[in-house]
């Protein structure tokens, strides 16, 4: 059994604890002054029990590049999801649970021939293709592996467009790459469409459905008898507010009409942020704040994360991240403000203009909605740390969840998150750390001539 480290634990919370209350009560002991994440492994198992419902038919494949917090994959595998990987190293990630190979599907049309040698060494056998040279290398290197076509059929509005790297066009192309796959003696199996990440067109989905039904008919007249599967690819949203209703609505409506129940078709998906972006809300604390040059109207704060770290979504995945000050301020004026991260680059903003009220050194800001594509993608540039999570589960939820391999009660502590986060800290020497005595009392902070609005920095 594996031990799991402080901060792999669950820690389990009464029932009518809210992540804002946790955050409060961690910030509120002055026990840390990075930025944290709080991961609410409820809000994660609650997006499972909601894709079963919406698209039964459809079995999910989590895509483990949108993020790849162990806990996260560990609770996803415990409720028996499959697991979207393109590298390596993500494959053996999910193998490393205990996971076993045939939950894999290697959905990376373009693959280096080290990580296709992996896979097979691996018995992961289910993999995408959209050009030639893929296929020769799968036929020199993994030639019993099976095949999935990757079409395009891209939405009019996305997020994250993927059309212009991956797919082939259905039409022009497919035809001549399932003849070539036939010939060199491959086993396609499936058809697989992205229409896009963060996908704001539903519509598309239909049309990519109907596309896949005329490559099954064709792959029915080049003698691929064996054609079981169909990969809706993702594009689901996944932030709070948001609902699944429409695009499960259109989905459900084409399988019937292209790919009806008992016609021997396995219909799949690979959900990214349906399943984590809302499951994650990220902590930052104001470090230094400053008057626009321009504008003395207008506050500049500086928090302790940025788009180097776990911000980077915004450049990467196009996000619009939505500021919430932890405290209220109810007597504090509304001012014109910007928020920007703690490198010494001048890209590094996360928000370009909004009403904050007048906040002070040593606040907390939360971000809502933030699990999706930034931890992965976070780094340390300029030597910034990457935030630490702490995952959080109710009672009900872990009597779900403590009898699911591979979760066991090994992975939950009752131990409050702010003990544990005394024991992370003394495990560290690095930590800075102020002392009270160091700091002259007396002196006044007149920038921006707001010099109430100014507390101490806290550890």
């Amino acid at each position: 059994m594996r031990i799991c480290g402080l901060e792999e634990q669950i820690h389990v919370i009464d029932n009518k604890v809210t992540v804002e209350e946790i955050i409060k009560d961690i910030v509120r002991t002055k026990e840390i002054s990075d930025p944290f994440y709080i991961f609410d492994v409820g809000d994660l198992v609650d997006k499972i029990r909601i894709w079963q419902q919406k698209l039964p038919r459809v079995k999910p494949f989590y895509a483990v590049k949108c993020n790849d917090n162990s806990l996260v994959l560990e609770t996803l595998a415990a409720f028996g999801t499959n697991f979207d990987c393109a590298s390596k190293a993500e494959i053996k990630k999910v193998l490393d649970l205990g996971v076993n190979p045939s939950r894999i599907i290697f959905a990376n049309p373009a693959k280096m021939t080290s990580h296709i040698k992996y896979a097979m060494s691996q018995c992961v056998d289910l993999t995408t293709f959209d050009n030639e040279l893929e296929l020769y290398k799968i036929k020199s290197i993994h030639p019993s592996c099976n095949l999935v076509i990757r079409i395009r059929c891209d939405a009019t509005e996305t997020q994250c467009p993927l059309g212009i790297k991956y797919g082939c066009d259905p039409l022009t192309e497919a035809p001549a790459l399932m003849s070539l796959a036939r010939d060199l003696g491959l086993s396609v199996v499936g058809v697989s469409f992205h229409v896009g990440s963060g996908c704001n067109e539903p519509a598309a989905f239909r049309r990519a459905i109907a596309a896949s039904a005329a490559i099954f008919r064709l792959a029915q007249q080049l003698g691929f008898m064996n054609m079981y599967l169909l990969n809706i690819g993702g594009g689901f949203p996944g932030n709070k507010n948001t609902s699944l209703d429409k695009i499960a609505d259109i989905v459900n409506d084409a399988l019937n009409e292209w790919f009806p129940p008992n016609n021997g078709v396995t219909i799949i998906a690979e959900p990214g942020r349906f399943f984590v972006a809302s499951a994650f809300t990220l902590s930052t604390k104001i470090h230094s704040i400053k008057k626009r040059s321009n504008d003395e109207n207008h506050i500049m704060y500086f928090i302790n994360d940025g788009v180097y770290g776990s911000f980077n979504s915004i450049l990467y995945d196009h996000s619009v991240v939505v500021p919430k000050p932890l405290n209220d301020y109810p007597m504090s004026p509304i001012s014109q403000s910007s928020i920007w991260g703690p490198t010494c680059d001048g890209l590094d903003q996360v928000v370009d203009l909004v009403n904050m009220p007048l906040m002070k050194m040593g606040d907390w800001i939360t971000f809502e909605d933030m699990g999706a594509y930034t931890i992965p993608v976070a780094s340390t540039f300029n030597g910034f740390p990457l935030p630490k999570v702490f995952a959080v589960a109710n009672r009900s939820i872990w009597q779900k969840l403590k009898n699911l391999m591979p979760i066991s009660e090994d992975h939950f502590t009752t131990v409050p998150i702010v003990a544990t986060i005394k024991m992370v800290r003394s495990e560290s020497s690095d930590d800075e750390e102020w002392d009270d005595n160091d700091l002259d009392y007396t002196r006044q902070y007149p920038c921006l001539h707001l010099k109430n609005t100014f507390s101490l920095p806290e550890a």
